[in-house]
C-alpha cells in the first residue's frame, strides 16, 4: 500500500493526515497549534510542522507529501534564504492604504481586474509588499525572493536554501495580485509597481500534479495549493459546485471554467488545484462572530444554538452586521460590527443570538450572489469549517441562502485535498484519484429572503463606510 501525507498549514495550527494513496482512507491524523497575531516568524510554522509529523508517527513510511495552507501571507527570503521579517498573514490590515493606492497608480479597478483578476485589498499580498516598500525599504532592498507559505514549506521541506528554487502552483499563485490566472503567467510589471521598482525573484508555478522534488526520506513533492483549493479537491468539488467554509473567515469560492474579472474587487479571479478557476470572494469575518456572541452572552455552542432556534425568522427586527474585525467582503478594513432595530420588545439573548446566525449568513449569501452575479452556475453549496459544527448555522443556511445546503462529514479537508494532490503527483495519472468524499446531510428549509434584504440594508450604516 502506497501512503501519502496531506498537510494543512492554517492560521491557527498544523494539521497532517497520513491517507492510502488509493482510496484516501486517513489511516493516522495529528495537530500543532500556531502563535496567535497578524505577522509570524515563518520558523513557528516549521517548528509546528516538526511536532506535527512526530506525533502523527513520522513521514518515513510515505511515498508523497503536499502542502496547502493560509493564502496571500507575505514571506521574504534574502540571497542566503534567510526571511528577512516575520510574514505579514493574510488577516493584517495595515496594508489598506496601499492596496488603494496600488488601485489608483494602475488606473483603477478595472485595469487590476482585468490584468490579474484581482483588485488588491489589504489581503492581497502586492499591497503588503507596497507596505514593505514604504514603510521598511531596507528589508525591501534585502528581499531577494517573495513567496507564500505553502511555497516555503514545500522548499524547507525539499532541503533547499536557494531560493531560485522556491516552487508554487496556480492557486496560491493566483492569489498575489500578479499572477493571472486567466493567462497562467506572472505580472513582473505589478510586483515591480507594488515594490516600487524592485524586482525579487517568485516561485515557479507548477501544473496541478507536478513534482515540486522530494523530501529527506525520498517522498514525491506535490506541487502544493492555496487552503481553499485544496478544501475543494478534498471535497471533491467539480465544476458548479460552491464551497461556503466559516473558519476564522468566510469564504465563497464556486469551481468552474469562467474567468471572474471583477471591476468591484469583491470577487477575486483565483485558480484551482485541478487546472480550473476557483472565483471566490472572502470575508474577513466566519466563526469567531458566533463564538463572541456566545461568550458575551455567557452560554455554551449548544445552548447558543438553542437560544437562535428559538427565535423568529428575523430576530424581531434586531440585524447584525458581523464585522467584527473590519471587513473585507465589501472592502470596509476600518469598519466594526454595529446591531440594527434593537427596541425594548426584541432586545433579548435569543434575538441576539439568531441575529448573529443570521448576519452571519446573510454576508455569505451576500458573497454568492456577487459569484452569481458573473454568470458562473451554482448548482449545489458545501458548507465546511468549524462555524459548520453550529446546528443553528445548519439549519438557518439553506433558508437565508435560498438552496440546499450539503455538509459533509466533519473532515480537515485541506489535508486531505493536499494528501490528494499528493497522491496524484505520484500516480503520474492526468486526472486525481477518485476519493469517497464520505457521507454528509442535506438541509432544506423554505427561503427567507427578508433577512438578507434587511442585512443589505443595514450595510451602509457600518462604521467606515
Amino acid at each position: 500500500m502506497s501512503l501519502v501525507a496531506g498537510i494543512d498549514s492554517s492560521t491557527q495550527s498544523c494539521k497532517i493526515v497520513v491517507c492510502d494513496a488509493e482510496t484516501g482512507a486517513v489511516l493516522r491524523s495529528a495537530s500543532s497549534p500556531h502563535p496567535g497575531g497578524t505577522e509570524i516568524d515563518p520558523q513557528h510554522w516549521w517548528d509546528a510542522l516538526q511536532n506535527t509529523v512526530a506525533a502523527v508517527g513520522g513521514l518515513d513510511d510515505v511515498d508523497g507529501v503536499s502542502v496547502g495552507a493560509q493564502q496571500h501571507g507575505m514571506v521574504c527570503i534574502d540571497e542566503s534564504g534567510k526571511v528577512v521579517r516575520d510574514a505579514l498573514l493574510w488577516n493584517d490590515t495595515r496594508s489598506a492604504s496601499s492596496a488603494r493606492d496600488l488601485v489608483g497608480e494602475l488606473g483603477g479597478a478595472a485595469e487590476w481586474a482585468n490584468a490579474v483578476g484581482v483588485v488588491p485589498v489589504a489581503a492581497i499580498t502586492a499591497a503588503k509588499l507596497r507596505w514593505l516598500a514604504d514603510e521598511e525599504p531596507a528589508h525591501a532592498d534585502a528581499t531577494a525572493a517573495v513567496c507564500l507559505p505553502h511555497d516555503w514549506l514545500t522548499w524547507r521541506l525539499s532541503g533547499s536554501t536557494d531560493p531560485g528554487e522556491l516552487r508554487t502552483d496556480r492557486s496560491d499563485a493566483s492569489g498575489t495580485g500578479y499572477f493571472s490566472a486567466a493567462d497562467d503567467t506572472y505580472r513582473h510589471d505589478l510586483l515591480e509597481l507594488a515594490m516600487r521598482g524592485r524586482s525579487p525573484r517568485l516561485p515557479t508555478v507548477l501544473g496541478p500534479h507536478a513534482s515540486a522534488g522530494r523530501t529527506s526520506s525520498g517522498a514525491v513533492l506535490g506541487p502544493g495549493a492555496g487552503d481553499n483549493a485544496a478544501a475543494a479537491l478534498g471535497l471533491g468539488a467539480g465544476p458548479g459546485d460552491c464551497i461556503v467554509s466559516l473558519g476564522t473567515s468566510g469564504v465563497v469560492s464556486a469551481v468552474g471554467d469562467a474567468v471572474a474579472r471583477d471591476v468591484g474587487g469583491i470577487v477575486a479571479g483565483f485558480a484551482d488545484a485541478t487546472g480550473r478557476q476557483l472565483p471566490l470572494v472572502c470575508t474577513l469575518n466566519g466563526a469567531p462572530v458566533l463564538a463572541a456572541t456566545a461568550a458575551m452572552l455567557q452560554v455554551d455552542f449548544a445552548e447558543f444554538d438553542r437560544l437562535a432556534l428559538s427565535a423568529p425568522p428575523g430576530a424581531d427586527g434586531l440585524v447584525l452586521v458581523p464585522y467584527l474585525e473590519g471587513e473585507r467582503s465589501p472592502n470596509l478594513p476600518q469598519a466594526r460590527g454595529a446591531l440594527h432595530g434593537i427596541t425594548t420588545r426584541n432586545f433579548n439573548s435569543a434575538n441576539v443570538a439568531r441575529a448573529t446566525v443570521e448576519g452571519l449568513l446573510a454576508s455569505m449569501a451576500y458573497c454568492i450572489d456577487k459569484i452569481v452575479d458573473h454568470g458562473i452556475p451554482i448548482d449545489r453549496i458545501i458548507l465546511v469549517g468549524g462555524g459548520a459544527r453550529s446546528d443553528a448555522v445548519r439549519r438557518l443556511a439553506p433558508a437565508i441562502w435560498g438552496r440546499p445546503v450539503d455538509v459533509p462529514s466533519p473532515g480537515e479537508y485541506v489535508a486531505l485535498g493536499a494528501a490528494r494532490q499528493a497522491a496524484w503527483a505520484l500516480s503520474g495519472q492526468d486526472a486525481p484519484p477518485v476519493w469517497d468524499a464520505g457521507d454528509g446531510i442535506t438541509y432544506r428549509a423554505d427561503a427567507t429572503p427578508g433577512v438578507v434584504d434587511r442585512y443589505l440594508a443595514a450595510q451602509p450604516l457600518t462604521l467606515g463606510r
